[in-house]
């Protein structure tokens, strides 16, 4: 298989062990690379929100399977990797969504302090949060995520995969690349 073949395809599959908001088993399982201070990370994830709501009522519950997994570019964002941190800080308390939520919204403050007011407004106990933080515990699955994107082919973010695939656009359309459209088509065309 050619390098440019290899890195269109998925390196390590969909797990339990990921971060994801539906069945393993559905028809689509969409693997999202993301960064949370990346302004086009935070903008493809409000679009595949929306996809994920439409395709829940249309074709029902089983048919996405969200995957979110890490990829913060630290030479360019100085707090992505805090903010990955305090994600999976969040997750152990069961409140990954929540946060993940909040990071996208308040992508411009994600400082320390900011992130321990997050999670202080989730009602996560704040001492076992700030543990985790200080001894960088969750580090070892960032980077996981990390060099799996990188097995990938991924160089920045955000990159999706749709079925093990990678989804790819023009370069010509790369200021405008993340269509809800296009993407709704592609999603319903790995499907079938």
């Amino acid at each position: 298989m050619n390098n440019d073949c290899k890195h269109r395809l998925l390196f390590v599959p969909p797990s339990t062990q990921d971060r994801k908001q539906g069945m393993l088993s559905a028809t689509v399982v969409l693997v999202m690379y993301g960064d949370y201070q990346c302004q086009e990370s935070a903008d493809v994830y409000r679009l595949l929100k929306v996809i994920g709501r439409q395709l829940s009522i249309s074709l029902g519950e089983d048919y996405l399977c969200f995957i979110f997994r890490h990829f913060p570019q630290i030479q360019i964002h100085s707090q992505a990797l805090r903010a990955a941190e305090a994600a999976e800080a969040a997750a152990v308390q069961g409140q990954f969504w929540q946060i993940h939520d909040i990071l996208f919204i308040h992508q411009q403050q994600l400082a320390d302090g900011c992130l321990v007011e997050y999670a202080n407004d989730l009602g996560l106990d704040i001492s076992q949060f700030l543990q985790d933080m200080c001894k960088h515990v969750h580090l070892e699955r960032i980077n996981q995520d990390i060099e799996s994107g990188t097995h990938s082919g991924v160089t920045a973010t955000p990159a999706l995969f749709i079925n093990g695939i990678r989804y790819s656009v023009g370069v010509a359309r790369r200021r405008h690349r993340w269509n809800l459209k296009e993407l709704i088509a592609a999603i319903v065309t790995a499907s079938h």
